[in-house]
């Protein structure tokens, strides 16, 4: 592998420790400062201001279940390699997550150059403050898009804009829901890329909710390096609870 191409992968990493902050508060969770509806953006729409400022005063970074699956999917389509990992996660006191594998298969490159940088980027988001990146008003305008129905309920759709161009800050669409207050969607791409090598990052995460908890965590990074193309992955997180019903 070549200098040039390794680069492009260390700079993965970068991407993932300063994403998985605001990507970790989209699970929803114990309320913190709640900011008045004066300080957001929203038009003519009071019930999605609620939601709002429902989302933003219930983000907990590290309020995910102390034990859960997870499973990667990963792929370099230009050079037609890929490879897969199943894990169960382990949250410890002190926010730092370990990993049991159950299965890794696929390309070496794949594995050790996008899977195994994945999992270390997640351990090392626990030492990132997440006041910088957090998805709330001190970070973003909110502008109401609209209303969504969902086959269980109704979600709002905010256009999210970061007041400066800082790593870690997405522009794109959060969709909340409107009964839990809960991220169910975001999607968009990083302002900012951590390296030269990287050409653009979009990432997409969803939150399958029932019974207004979030039983199911689908993130989708498309990430578009220089030379080595694009690389793809698919994270699917589950709490251990939802093991024995997961398809």
């Amino acid at each position: 592998m070549g200098a040039f191409t390794t680069k492009a992968f260390n700079a993965i990493a970068k991407i993932g420790r300063f994403l998985m902050v605001p990507l970790l508060a989209l699970t929803g969770a114990f309320a913190q400062h709640v900011r008045t509806q004066d300080d957001l953006i929203v038009t003519s729409c009071p019930p999605a201001a609620m939601a709002l400022e429902r989302f933003i005063a219930n983000q907990d970074p590290y309020n995910r279940p102390s034990v859960e699956t997870i499973e990667i999917e990963a792929s370099l389509p230009k050079l037609n390699k890929s490879g897969r990992l199943r894990a169960i996660r382990r949250t410890l006191p002190a926010r730092h997550p370990e990993y049991q594998v159950l299965e890794i298969s696929g390309d070496s490159m794949v594995k050790h150059e996008l899977i195994v940088r994945y999992l270390h980027a997640d351990e090392r988001a626990a030492e990132v403050s997440n006041e910088s990146t957090a998805i709330t008003p001190a970070n973003y305008n909110f502008r109401y898009v609209g209303a969504v129905q969902l086959p269980d309920d109704l979600a709002y759709v905010f256009r999210i804009i970061p007041h400066k161009k800082r790593q870690g800050l997405i522009n794109g669409l959060l969709w909340i829901d409107a009964q839990a207050g809960i991220a169910v969607r975001v999607s968009g791409y990083l302002v900012k890329n951590p390296s030269i090598f990287l050409k653009r990052v979009n990432v997409t995460r969803e939150n399958h909710l029932r019974d207004g908890v979030v039983e199911a965590r689908i993130t989708h990074l498309l990430i578009d390096m220089r030379l080595v193309g694009s690389a793809r992955l698919v994270v699917v997180e589950r709490p251990a609870a939802t093991l024995e019903t997961a398809p």
